[in-house]
């Protein structure tokens, strides 16, 4: 990285601090630190209901996943809209007519103060780790890429949310989103016009796209109703809604964002823009990946993205086995790079099919080869991480970009990181004040004591937070480890909010059994595979009902006969 890369990355990080601490310093009540004095406008809601959920782990993995496996990521978002349409109706007028701080304070009016601190338990439980995961995940850029050390980057990342977070409550979340999110699209957009303009002269936008779905990479749509398979149409559509409705609905971390609106109509205005722009916006990132790819058929690649992986094997007695994998990449770079250039001239042609066998089958020798390195690093090192598509994305920007420019896409990442690590930290800290501490405290106590409470409590779960990341290992992909951790949580607690809602008849203590055991279950069938995560977030919320309707169905009380007078 060059000095101004520097100048740029922390002069944005600086800035994205020092605003959110000054602009809300002056909160004196829990009203102004939890809800923001409820002074957001529906751009504001929308942008940090976005900005919380799109993660350094969005900007980090998404690209790599589209490198690796296509588009068809993007069907894990088509339920979203579903969902943010049931909770505009159903969710968000309840939590506003009862003027609550935290999602979980509605189930003790309907259930018992039991099965609401269980609730916020689950979620405290999930959203902590997750918090854990959003620091390490830029950690392990700016690692790999400057050679800084991760132990010390995941407390300086850490450290940086904590200040902010701390000192300006949910106003500081709101008010630093917005700037985050305008570096986010802005560097998102030179991204990718600098991938494009990188490309031979000959190659538009349209012969890109050719080569890319030559290689199966534009696959989007997939109707099999294969479990192998881990997204489809109908994991998207059925298992993505039962998890937005859940994240959105029930998650602390987002409940936060949107109760901090103006009005009900503010609220729903803005999860409505959430919901207009959110796939697309997928779908772009996806699509940078892809061109990434595409990129690649012009240009030499490393056999694995994750430099410390060659470091090792380099120093190791498997060196030369591994170099001479890197020769036969080269030369099939070399042959993908000729028969690129004449299947994009080839395209109305009849040549155009036999070109685009040859094309995908050199594609389906690298990924042999690719498979080849991997295997020889685990023999070098079993803790080295093989899978490398966390790295594929950073390896493009520190290698091809220009001066200064390096810099804005690492703010990028890091700005989103910091985001959603802050929306997380916030929620935490207003769920264990909320539901846990304030409700169980004895005595009254004034709303600077519970302001104060709340930022200890935000830096209590910054600290574990930077612990958990201190001693977090790469899952198969990052973005994929989040919505895991999240699967196995969130039906379960949705299906306490349906019955809640819906199911009038079913008690308090049918609902806490229902749920202790369905936990216990959702768990055991992720360590069996009994399913993709995806519906974990439909079994679980499934189970819980199911459970809970036939525990108050065998334990109801026989009705007296009352005479008549």
């Amino acid at each position: 990285m060059d000095t101004l890369d520097f100048i740029i990355l922390f002069a944005t990080l600086a800035f994205i601090v020092i605003y959110g601490s000054l602009k809300s310093r002056k909160n004196a009540n829990v009203d102004d630190f939890i809800k923001g004095g409820n002074k957001s406008r529906w751009w504001t809601v929308g942008l940090s209901v976005m900005a919380t959920q799109a993660s350094a782990i969005t900007f980090l993995s998404t690209p790599g996943q589209a490198f690796h496996d296509g588009m068809g990521f993007v069907q894990f978002y088509f339920g979203l809209p579903i969902a943010i349409i049931i909770i505009c109706l159903v969710f968000l007028p309840i939590y506003h007519r009862l003027k609550v701080y935290t999602a979980y304070e509605y189930l003790e009016s309907r259930f018992d103060l039991k099965t609401r601190s269980l609730t916020a338990g689950l979620f405290l439980t999930q959203r902590s780790l997750a918090a854990g995961i959003t620091i390490y995940a830029p950690s392990i850029i700016l690692s790999a890429v400057l050679g800084w050390n991760l132990f010390y980057l995941n407390i300086m990342i850490g450290i940086l949310v904590i200040i902010y977070t701390v000192t300006g409550g949910t106003q500081a979340v709101n008010v630093t989103q917005k700037q985050q999110m305008a570096v986010i699209f802005l560097g998102l957009i030179t991204a990718f016009m600098l991938i494009f303009s990188y490309l031979p002269d000959e190659i538009t936008f349209n012969k890109a796209m050719k080569i890319a779905g030559a290689n199966n990479k534009l696959d989007v749509l997939d109707f099999s109703f294969n479990f192998d398979n881990r997204y489809t149409f109908w994991s998207g559509i059925i298992g993505g809604s039962f998890l937005a409705l859940s994240y959105f609905g029930t998650d602390q971390s987002q409940v936060q964002r949107y109760l901090s609106g103006k009005s009900l109509r503010e609220s729903q205005m803005g999860l409505i823009f959430n919901a207009i722009l959110k796939v697309p916006l997928q779908f772009f990132i996806l699509l940078i990946g892809v061109m990434v790819f595409v990129f690649y058929q012009f240009n030499y690649s490393p056999i694995n993205f994750n430099p410390a992986a060659k470091d090792a094997v380099t120093a190791s007695e498997y060196k030369s086995e591994f170099e001479a994998l890197e020769s036969q990449l080269i030369s099939i770079q070399d042959k993908k790079t000729t028969l690129a250039n004449q299947f994009a001239n080839e395209l109305s042609t009849a040549k155009s099919d036999n070109l685009q066998t040859q094309l995908s089958q050199l594609n389906a020798e690298e990924v042999e080869l690719r498979d080849e390195a991997k295997a020889i690093i685990t023999k070098v090192d079993e803790k080295i991480e093989t899978n490398d598509k966390d790295y594929v994305f950073i390896h493009f920007i520190i290698n091809n970009l220009p001066k200064g420019l390096v810099g804005l896409l690492l703010a990028v990442i890091l700005s989103a990181a910091m985001s959603s690590t802050a929306s997380e930290l916030n929620a935490l800290a207003s769920t264990t004040t909320i539901d846990l501490y304030k409700r169980n405290k004895k005595g009254a106590m004034s709303d600077k004591h519970y302001v104060n409470s709340t930022k200890l409590f935000t830096l209590g779960w910054g600290i574990f937070a930077i612990i958990f990341a201190c001693t977090a290992s790469l899952f198969d992909n990052l973005i994929q480890l989040v919505n895991i951790i999240g699967s196995i949580f969130y039906g379960n607690v949705l299906g306490i909010f349906l019955l809640a809602f819906f199911i009038t008849y079913v008690k308090s203590r049918a609902v806490f059994i229902a749920a202790i055991l369905t936990q216990i279950i959702v768990i055991i069938g992720y360590s069996e595979d009994w399913m993709p995560y995806l519906w974990l977030n439909l079994f679980g919320c499934a189970l819980v009902i199911g459970i809970a309707i036939l525990i108050q169905f065998f334990t109801k009380k026989p009705t007296q006969n009352i005479e008549s007078v």
